[in-house]
């Protein structure tokens, strides 16, 4: 196993992969806040394939990252563990400002006017199928083209990882996938020996510069249809659950309502695979709506785009990649997180994908100015 590498020189070699056209992944986990980085925490990782063989996922119990899309249909990628160079380093320093938004974010609500109707007609259509008794909830997205003077994506990622402590950071590059990145608040699952962790995320407002906020009664309806129904697709696949009460949580300049979800595995889902487990989790009516198979059809035939990777998963699966020797080669522990504040570089421009949870008591308006202000956590990092 590789040895940590200095920053520069691990920021070097993953642009020398993207220059010679070869798969690579980097990335570094969620950093709770006022944790002091030291040992595991902070370490930012790497997996460089090496060739661009197209590799994808057969039954989930393959070893490597993942990188998986939204409509289950489509195939999710893998970098095999076993068919990749592995870097470690640790980005040291003060992190950036993560508050609040500026001037020009504000104006911005105001003029992007034929991107805002189209997604507040979405929005009215998808309250109007709730109150018809259709679906209790729906998520609805857009994507955004904006354009980009930095054609570095290693730089753009070294300001995601400064910018955003506590999220999932990652660059993503296959010649068949494209160049993505991303950061995503929000755990699919985390497997370590037997204990699941998952969360409930829902419910978005713009960070003020405090977390002591009182939510409102459509805020905390949306959170608990995505509770519930994360519970109830565990509950006769595990042998115990632990549900926290909900709380407040900061990711980046916005906040959400987040309830922990603890459950403890039945031992089939170790010795075999997790693809049932995945199946059923995903994806959670955060990205996508309750029904879940109602909701999957309205945005099938309403949205209007293809999601791609969006609200799709990614990470670590069935392998634990830590600097040092392998201790355990049986070890089958996942950490996978839900695509979430995200965009794809093409060219010269970056696609931004962003959504928002629709209830009976959405109001069109309101939902468009939400994905604007979840737009600037990748806008930030392209200016």
């Amino acid at each position: 196993m590789s040895e940590m590498l200095a920053a520069k020189n691990f920021f070097t070699q993953i642009k020398q992969q993207y220059d010679r056209g070869l798969p690579f992944v980097a990335y570094r986990k969620p950093v709770p806040e006022n944790t002091v980085i030291s040992g595991e925490s902070g370490v930012i990782k790497a997996l460089l394939q090496k060739d661009a063989t197209l590799h994808v996922v057969k039954d989930f119990s393959e070893k490597g990252f993942v990188f998986s899309p939204f409509d289950q249909k489509g195939q999710t990628v893998l970098m095999p563990y076993s068919d990749t160079e592995i870097l470690f380093s640790r980005l040291m320093g003060k992190t950036g400002d993560q508050g609040k938004g500026n001037k020009k974010e504000e104006e911005e609500i105001k003029t992007n006017s034929a991107d805002r109707e189209k997604h507040v007609t979405l929005v009215r259509k998808g309250v109007e199928a709730i109150r018809k008794g259709k679906l209790e909830k729906v998520v609805l997205s857009r994507n955004e083209s904006v354009p980009i003077s930095d054609n570095d994506p290693i730089s753009i990622f070294q300001r995601l990882l400064e910018l955003y402590r506590d999220a999932f950071c990652y660059i993503w590059y296959h010649p068949e996938t494209g160049l993505w990145l991303g950061a995503t608040p929000e755990t699919l699952l985390h497997i370590r020996g037997c204990v699941l962790h998952t969360m409930a995320l829902a419910g978005t407002r713009k960070f003020t510069g405090t977390t002591k906020v009182k939510w409102g009664e459509k805020e905390k309806q949306e959170q608990q249809v995505v509770t519930d129904s994360i519970v109830d697709s565990l509950r006769f696949r595990v042998k115990s659950l632990k549900i926290s009460a909900a709380g407040t949580h900061r990711a980046g300049n916005l906040i959400h309502i987040k309830t922990d979800i603890q459950a403890t595995l039945i031992p089939e889902y170790k010795t075999k695979n997790i693809a049932p487990l995945l199946h059923s989790l995903h994806p959670t009516p955060a990205v996508c709506g309750f029904p879940k198979e109602e909701a999957k059809r309205f945005i099938r035939e309403n949205e209007g785009y293809d999601r791609s990777f969006y609200a799709g998963f990614l990470g670590e699966l069935n392998v634990d990649i830590t600097p040092g020797p392998v201790t355990d080669p049986h070890n089958r522990d996942s950490a996978l997180y839900v695509n979430l504040r995200c965009m794809q570089i093409k060219g010269d421009s970056a696609l931004l994908y962003i959504g928002g949870g629709i209830t009976r008591d959405s109001v069109p308006e309101s939902e468009w100015e939400e994905t604007v202000h979840k737009s600037q956590t990748m806008k930030r990092v392209l200016r």
